[in-house]
């Protein structure tokens, strides 16, 4: 008797999961029915979708492209202390160390007179008048402490070393004050306010066409729930649950998502690889992002998807929910 008993409830446990199988694949049909069924309202809803993903993919390619930029600018910086040409090496290596200690310090290199002279003698060299002008006055170089920055915009540690370090202040010169400013720093500043205004600009386009790529996939499913107003009707007469009726329009919306998705992917893709050669001539460092979007173009790819559905979902739950009123 037990045993019938079992068989029983796994039988219709079978039969149950059946069921919601047919229902889920019945529904699937129903939403792809639906989605063909009115092409100008599909191609409609599908091109706003298409642009605000394409707006989403280009913020955060345009923030990283930006981000790499300052980075490259600032590996080639560097802050520079001078030092009395007289001063004794030791001294001066004691400061470098001490001010490699800061927090706000990556990196410091120490050049000798002799070390500046030289480099000064290789940049002058294409400048024949300015060589000899070297040669005849043969003027006295000094020591340069060369500092690398943890963050560029962040030197007031740094500053307040120069200011308050007895030893340093008993060795600077002080005819050449520190350069910590200058034209790749102007650079850097420029750009940094560069990538604050693409996320702004970007986080508000992103939001609008979201906002409105969502209001009209939320009346194209009305605008279906509309024109089906009947045969919903007579579904709700005979029983139909609650998720038979609302699927095919969240099918839909899915639908629109993907196919956006894949288009704006592939544009977007196709307009990096594009512009990559001229953004980099520029001094704009886009190959590292262009290359990261290949490796892994994928999983951009799935979440783009993932955004779009999202979209989508979020768009036709409200509109059944108020349409339909289930």
């Amino acid at each position: 008797m037990a045993k019938k008993k079992t068989d029983s409830k796994a039988l219709a446990q079978i039969k149950r999961r059946r069921r919601r199988t047919l229902t889920f694949i019945r529904m699937v049909r129903y939403g792809v029915n639906n989605f063909s069924r009115n092409a100008w309202l599909t191609i409609a809803a599908t091109a706003v979708m298409t642009i605000t993903l394409l707006i989403i993919f280009a913020t955060v390619v345009a923030r990283d492209v930006l981000l790499n930029t300052v980075q490259a600018v600032q590996d080639q910086v560097d802050m520079t202390v001078y030092v009395k040409s007289d001063a004794e090496e030791s001294a001066v290596q004691d400061v470098a160390r001490s001010i490699e200690k800061l927090e706000s310090v990556r990196s410091v290199r120490l050049i000798s007179p002799e070390e500046a002279r030289a480099e000064y003698v290789e940049k002058k060299r294409s400048d024949p008048k300015s060589l000899n002008a070297l040669n005849n006055s043969d003027p006295a170089f000094l020591w340069s402490v060369r500092v690398k920055m943890v963050d560029i915009n962040n030197v007031s540690e740094l500053e307040r070393f120069v200011e308050t370090d007895e030893a340093l202040k008993a060795i600077i010169d002080e005819n050449n004050p520190p350069s910590f400013a200058g034209e790749y720093r102007t650079a850097i500043e420029r750009i940094g306010g560069a990538v604050q205004f693409a996320d702004r600009t970007g986080i508000i386009a992103g939001s609008v066409f979201v906002i409105i790529s969502s209001l009209i996939i939320f009346n194209t499913i009305r605008m279906a729930i509309f024109n089906r107003r009947e045969e919903i009707q007579m579904m709700k007469l005979i029983g139909a649950e609650r998720s038979f009726i609302r699927g095919p329009f969240v099918v839909e919306a899915i639908m629109y998502g993907f196919i956006a998705a894949l288009l704006a992917t592939g544009l977007g893709i196709l307009g990096v690889y594009a512009a990559r050669d001229v953004l980099d001539s520029q001094g704009i460092a886009i190959m590292q992002t262009s290359e990261w979007l290949i490796i892994y173009s994928p999983f951009v790819l799935v979440a783009m998807i993932v955004v779009g559905a999202f979209i989508g979902i979020i768009s036709s739950l409200l509109a059944t929910r108020k349409y339909l009123k289930i």
